[in-house]
């Protein structure tokens, strides 16, 4: 028992010998103090200092982030932030403020957002004016301020300095533009225009020909899938916490056709594609040209094309003087001060305007035709994309068509067009739906409509067929009479918030299912309405409607891998369908009789500018409005529907 008791004190010496072993060195002072054996008690870091120091790395690392994102990112990370931040403000702005208690107040707001989505895209530039020109391209049931600020969106861009040019071109071709072992023999440092992805210059080969050089500016290429995503994210939001209509369905195709726009390779496939498809068609093969490209200087960034003297379309005084024409008082001045007009879809830019064709030296004698022959050559032109070769042009801005005298016959107007780096290919059953469409809105076949728009996930054929083509249209023919108790009562005068929300739901119904409906409707529209404007900024000197529906009924009967029991079908169809077209001359002629006669009184008075403005086109668009208030119950702005 003794021993047992004996032993805790060894015990308690072992433990007490292993815990010096393990145990952390004493620290050791060289102050003076610490001679005294007193060592000096520790300072901890402030609370003020500890936050001090990490903001401070927070501010380096934030520094770090924007030099970076500025000087080798192309300030894609600033812009999406803007994009996040105002997008965010809109849906926040509505969340609160669209409610029945503030209608009188939503004027208003959409002012307040109009002016937010307009500043956020000519601040970032770039793709966004290439998104917000195809938002104002469809904008026809949005709010007044939304299509007024879209329709004021120019493509133009402050041209990048010649050195960045020398740059892209000894990173794509190896060679500088011009000088000793230079690309060409000739290159001018300034650009003679400039846009939003790329700017062109004028240059010579070796050769002795003047060429186009088209240059895509650096920082697009970096900032492009930086803006689709953020250009994704924005739609989902609209979608399913702003507004609850469904718009994010069209993300995917617009994002693929605008990466096709700048890859240069593809555009210049396209303009060979094309002219490919002009000299196969006889009846356009001497009226239209597209420039020869020059694959060999080519590259996904630089292009080269044919250099082409000529009018652009965009300078109408010089379009008049090619054509021998005195320009319309009537029309002029007057629709282009209208923003909400099919005309000021195509307006010309600022830049545009500076681009007269000053140095053009134009033909001692005036062309034939007049300014009809080109609107009949444009409208021929792109309705033969559309019905026959399945091939459009989605940008057919009067800036990128130019008018000359034909090679072929120097008295002939001849159309060139120019920029062909968005298209889209219409597939061959969609062409075949598409030609059935319109044979059925012109002959006012609601049945036929129906039968299409049902395949096309879309509602409310009346409506198709009045947007399609820009006219108010009642299908009679094959419609079912509604029961009685179904018959629409006189409506009440609608408030703000009631007319936006009877908006909302006709949009809902026009777009049933939008999985189903063919995304390539949006290019087509879009270049439909730019082809109306040209029209319509020349006084609508052509039938366009007629035109574009003769075109496509004739285009199946003209196929010749059609068995010949169905081309003999389809020729006869056409052949009632021009039966059925004649009521359409008649509106016409009218209202061309009609200018007619208000341009006389005008000038037995003495008048510059009288009550009657534009043509046949204008016709439309008031009966439009008319409709939209009528069929719709929608009170939209004046020209809403224009376009």
């Amino acid at each position: 028992m003794s021993s047992l008791f004996s032993r805790a004190p060894a015990s308690r010496q072992c433990r007490s010998y292993l815990l010096q072993q393990f145990r952390p060195p004493k620290r050791t002072y060289s102050s003076s103090r610490d001679a005294g054996g007193v060592p000096p008690t520790v300072q901890r870091p402030t609370r003020f200092s500890k936050y001090s120091r990490r903001l401070g790395y927070l501010a380096l690392g934030g520094g770090a982030l924007y030099a970076w994102d500025r000087y080798y990112n192309a300030s894609a990370i600033r812009r999406n932030l803007r994009t996040l931040q105002t997008c965010a403000m809109i849906t926040i702005d509505y969340k609160l403020n669209f409610t029945p208690g503030k209608s009188e107040q939503i004027p208003e707001l959409h002012e307040r957002v109009a002016e937010r989505m307009y500043n956020l895209l000519t601040s970032n530039g770039g793709l966004y004016i290439k998104i917000g020109q195809a938002i104002g391209a469809n904008a026809a049931m949005l709010p007044k301020p939304m299509q007024v600020k879209f329709a004021s969106l120019f493509d133009d861009a402050p041209q990048i300095p010649y050195s960045v040019v020398r740059d892209v071109f000894i990173k794509e071709l190896g060679r500088p533009p011009s000088g000793p072992g230079g690309v060409f023999e000739v290159f001018e440092e300034t650009a003679v225009a400039s846009a939003s992805i790329a700017q062109v210059h004028k240059a010579k080969t070796w050769d002795g020909e003047w060429v186009a050089v088209k240059v895509q500016k650096p920082d697009v290429g970096v900032q492009m899938e930086w803006d689709l995503g953020a250009y994704r994210a924005v739609m989902w939001m609209f979608e399913n916490w702003a507004f609850d209509l469904p718009v994010y369905f069209i993300v995917d195709f617009v994002s693929e056709h605008l990466r096709q726009e700048l890859d240069f390779i593809n555009e210049a496939k396209n303009a060979m594609q094309t002219a490919e498809f002009v000299r196969n068609e006889p009846s356009l093969r001497d009226r239209v040209h597209i420039p020869k490209v020059y694959p060999e200087y080519s590259t996904a960034k630089v292009m080269v094309a044919e250099w082409i003297e000529g009018v652009r379309l965009s300078d109408k005084a010089g379009i008049y003087k090619l054509m021998g024409e005195h320009e319309p008082h009537y029309n002029v001045n007057n629709l282009e001060l209208n923003p909400m007009s099919a005309t000021a879809m195509v307006a010309p830019s600022p830049q545009d305007a500076t681009l007269v064709s000053t140095g053009y030296a134009f033909p001692e004698k005036p062309l034939k035709g007049g300014v009809k022959a080109i609107m009949q050559t444009m409208v021929e032109l792109f309705s033969a994309q559309m019905f026959s070769w399945g091939w459009v042009h989605c940008d057919p801005h009067p800036g990128n068509i130019i008018v000359r005298p034909s090679p072929s016959n120097p008295t002939r107007p001849q159309l060139v067009l120019i920029d062909h780096g968005l298209y889209v290919r219409v597939p061959e059953d969609f062409k075949r739906q598409w030609v059935q469409l319109w044979r059925g809105m012109l002959a006012g076949d609601y049945k036929a409509v129906e039968e299409i728009t049902k395949q096309w996930g879309m509602g409310l054929p009346d409506l198709v067929a009045s947007f399609t083509l820009m006219k108010p249209t009642f299908l009679k023919r094959g419609r079912k009479p509604r029961p009685v108790d179904q018959l629409e009562k006189p409506r009440k005068q609608l408030s703000q918030y009631e007319m936006s929300v009877l908006m909302k739901r006709k949009l809902k119904e026009f777009l049933s299912d939008t999985d189903r409906m063919p995304k390539v409707l949006i290019f087509l529209i879009r270049n439909m309405r730019m082809v109306q404007g040209n029209n319509q900024s020349f006084g609508s000197p052509v039938n366009r409607i007629k035109i574009t529906g003769d075109w496509a009924s004739r285009s199946l009967f003209a196929r010749r891998d059609l068995p010949l029991g169905m081309r003999v079908r389809e020729w006869w169809h056409h052949v009632v369908f021009r039966m059925i077209m004649f009521s359409l001359d008649l509106a016409f002629w009218r209202s061309n009789f009609v200018r007619w006669v208000y341009e006389v009184r005008d000038w037995v008075l003495g008048k510059e500018g009288g009550v009657r403005k534009g043509g046949f086109e204008e016709d439309l668009e008031r009966q439009m409005r008319l409709m939209a208030k009528d069929t719709l119950g929608v009170e939209v702005g004046e020209q809403a529907f224009s376009g």
